[in-house]
Order: C-alpha cells, then structure tokens, then sequence
C-alpha cells in the first residue's frame, strides 16, 4: 500500500534542489492541455485526408474507442502505478514523486498535469506504440485517447480549485473519498466506470 500523507492546503514541495529540474515537474494545466489538442486535431486531419486506408466512419469509430480506452488506463494507472507499494526506499521516493506529492499539496496549480517535456515525449511514444499494434488506425484511436487526457486534466484541475456543479456533484465527491478518506478508493477521475467494475467505488453513506 501507498504510503497515507496529510493533505496540506497551501505551499508546494520542491523535489529537486537544482532549480531547472525543478521548473520541470511544474506546469500551467492550459500548456499540456494546449499540446493535447493540437496534437490530436493534427493526427484527425492527416487521418482525414491523407490516410486512404480509413473512412470517415472507421476515423469516428476508432476516436471514440480511443477516448473510452482512455479512462481504462487511467484506472489503471493511477490503481497500480501511483500509488504502487512503498516497501522500500527507493519505491516510497518514487511513488511520491510520481503522486504523493500531489497528495500531500493537492491544492497546487502547477502540480496538476503532466509538464510540456513528458507531454510531449509520452505522446510520441504512444503514437509509435499504438502504430505497431493498429497501423493506420492509430490516427483517429490516439486523437480519442488524448483527448480523454485533456478531459481528464480538466476535470482534475476543477476537482481540486473550484467547487462542484450540482450536475458534477458525485465526480467531486469521490475524488475527495480518495484524498482525504481512504486512497484506497475511487481512482477513476473523468470516470467512475472502472470503479464500479473493479469494486473500488467509495461508499458515500460510510464517508
């Protein structure tokens, strides 16, 4: 089990004492955001019209499919990945620079997405990935997957700064089961899918 911190409400840990390597781990959630889109709409258009292989219809199809197999990683990623077992050192360093840090200062900004460096780096490997597995079919589903990703990044950065919308009222509820009650649970962000399917859905009457 991951290491339990308590949340602080203000300030911001600095992981690296050298100051560019610092500045790397923070980011303006509109940066990534922004690379996201305009990566996404490019692979749509040459899809569109360069790819010949694909219809408009297999281009809708497989975007969706993209952005549904999104939140699945997601799951995934944050179940296993962040918040992996620290029983030892180097674990406890490394889950706590991936995520715990966020856990102990969810309220800061910058520490909300991924920086422009591993945005960009990420994103070219999962098209290399992803082309290997779908060839040609890898121009519609990866627009769908990241574009998941900035909705999921939306969706986080507005957990954690503003209040919910009655509509949204449930998605901000569980991710604060997950902060501040039990991390344990509730690991879908953009989703509660995957918590239904794998039993971790908070009990709200309990928390």
């Amino acid at each position: 089990m991951s290491v339990e911190v308590v949340p602080k409400h203000k300030g911001r840990k600095q992981l690296f004492e050298n100051s560019f390597l610092e500045r790397l781990t923070r980011t303006h959630i509109a940066i990534p955001i922004s690379i996201f889109i305009v990566y996404s709409a490019s692979l749509l258009a040459y899809s569109i019209y360069s790819v010949q292989t694909l219809t408009i219809g297999q281009t809708v199809l497989f975007f969706f499919i993209g952005l549904f197999f999104f939140t699945f990683v997601e799951y995934v990623m944050h179940r296993y990945l962040f918040h992996i077992n620290t029983n030892t050192p180097a674990k406890a360093k490394l889950q706590y620079t991936l995520h715990g840090v966020h856990h102990e200062y969810p309220k800061d900004k910058e520490r909300l997405a991924m920086p422009p460096v591993m945005s960009i780096t990420i994103a070219t490997l999962l098209l290399f990935v992803f082309r290997l597995i779908l060839g040609d079919f890898v121009f519609a589903f990866l627009p769908g997957f990241l574009v998941g990703y900035s909705l999921y990044l939306v969706m986080h950065y507005v957990q954690h700064i503003y209040k919910p919308p009655r509509l949204l009222k449930s998605w901000w509820a569980n991710h604060a089961v997950h902060h501040y009650k039990d991390q344990t649970k509730a690991y879908g962000v953009s989703s509660p899918l995957w918590d239904y399917v794998f039993g971790t859905m908070p009990d709200h009457k309990k928390n």
